[in-house]
């Protein structure tokens, strides 16, 4: 028997291997579980996440023939994805856990645009 590398083991998948579809879990296990999705190293695999929803959102924007989609409406859209597929299939824990990981995201991409925007507003004040 070979033993499972390190860079190998994956937290998110081991968490969920607790859950059987008739298991009931908490809402904190929920979020914990979507936590360890969007706070695990998915830079390396997905690249950094406002430059990646920027780009899913300008793909969007094409497709659609419209100009003002935004990363934080992905963060959005993918969450309503995720909820649509819960209407089908509410058992699937993967869903909940999904569409929690996408709010946290979206949150997170409006904070540094709020920091970023107070930012620049303090320093256009400072200007003479």
């Amino acid at each position: 028997m070979t033993k499972k590398k390190k860079e190998d083991f994956d937290p998110v998948k081991e968490a969920l291997k607790m859950f059987e579809p008739q298991q009931r879990f908490s809402r904190s296990e929920i979020l914990d579980i979507a936590k360890q999705y969007v706070t695990k190293d998915r830079e390396n695999e997905h690249g950094d996440m406002n430059d990646n929803f920027l780009t899913i959102a300008s793909y969007w924007n094409v497709h659609l023939n419209i100009y003002h989609i935004g990363p934080q409406d992905v963060a959005v859209m993918m969450a309503l994805l995720k909820i649509a597929r819960i209407e089908q299939n509410e058992k699937n824990l993967d869903n909940w856990v999904d569409a929690c990981g996408y709010l946290s995201c979206g949150g997170e991409i409006i904070a540094r645009k709020k920091k970023r925007s107070e930012e620049h507003g303090s320093a256009i004040k400072k200007l003479p």
